[in-house]
């Protein structure tokens, strides 16, 4: 197997260091993640400044950009091999209902994803990585199973093309031993409320400065949605699909347009 782990805390994060640590006996596995903290980035490229790739200490390689440019570079040239499979994470608290769209997390396997190859953002339900080392043994047994499966398969190095869908999966792990995980659920983004007001704050110059507040508490997390599965204990699975038309709207726009006309 050929793997790709990113994330958006930083490559010295316990996220990364814990995923690295439980799929490195997997098969080749290259560590490509921000040198700096990129959390909400979403999936944005980094287009009007170059970018450069650095080696750490710690053997993994750090790019001065975002999730996305991650990814995205070393699937365009860094890398000497096609992944078959793309992890991000393991970030350091949940990325559930509206939190998907801003996520760094997401948008590094999302990147994967646009590019073909199966992908999975990790995180944990709660901030301050505690039991880490067990979310990634986790996510670790997660994944093998999934081979198990035959739904992640090694990628014909001399193919242009692979037999195999993509897909996208978002999971939340809760912060507790591995021995208390419940198993996990298959459910769909729950919403949250508007986010709390912007935090405003005068710079030593009397410039006045703006903070993003906080995100919103959850606004639907009724049975079904991924804050309804973490509550009782599960991981939340949900799988996430790119495509953002609104289906439902076309012919009532169309008609709209007709009749104007």
């Amino acid at each position: 197997m050929n793997i790709l782990i990113s994330n958006d805390d930083g490559y010295r994060a316990p996220g990364i260091v814990a995923l690295f640590e439980a799929f490195k006996n997997l098969g080749h596995v290259e560590v490509v993640a921000p040198e700096l903290n990129n959390s909400a980035k979403s999936n944005a490229l980094t287009l009007n400044s170059p970018l450069y790739v650095h080696q750490g200490d710690n053997g993994f390689r750090y790019v001065n950009g975002t999730p996305a440019d991650c990814v995205h570079i070393a699937l365009t040239g860094l890398l000497d091999f096609r992944p078959d499979l793309i992890i991000s994470g393991i970030n350091n608290g949940a990325n559930m209902g509206d939190d998907t769209i801003y996520s760094g997390t997401v948008g590094a396997a999302m990147e994967g994803y646009l590019m073909g190859i199966p992908a999975i953002a990790f995180s944990q339900v709660d901030k301050g990585w505690k039991h880490i080392d067990d979310a990634a043994q986790f996510a670790r047994s997660f994944v093998d199973k999934l081979m198990a499966k035959g739904l992640i398969r090694p990628f014909p190095q001399n193919q242009t093309a692979h037999e195999q869908q993509p897909w996208l999966l978002n999971v939340n792990i809760p912060n507790v031993p591995l021995s208390d995980q419940k198993g996990i659920k298959v459910c769909r983004l729950g919403r949250r409320h508007p986010a709390e007001k912007v935090i405003t704050q005068v710079n030593p110059r009397g410039e006045t400065m703006y903070w993003i507040g906080a995100a919103g508490p959850a606004k639907d997390e009724s049975e079904g949605t991924d804050f309804y599965a973490t509550q009782q204990g599960f991981a939340s699975l949900t799988p996430i699909q790119i495509d953002i038309t609104d289906y439902k709207a076309m012919a009532p726009w169309a008609d709209n347009l007709a009749a104007s006309v």
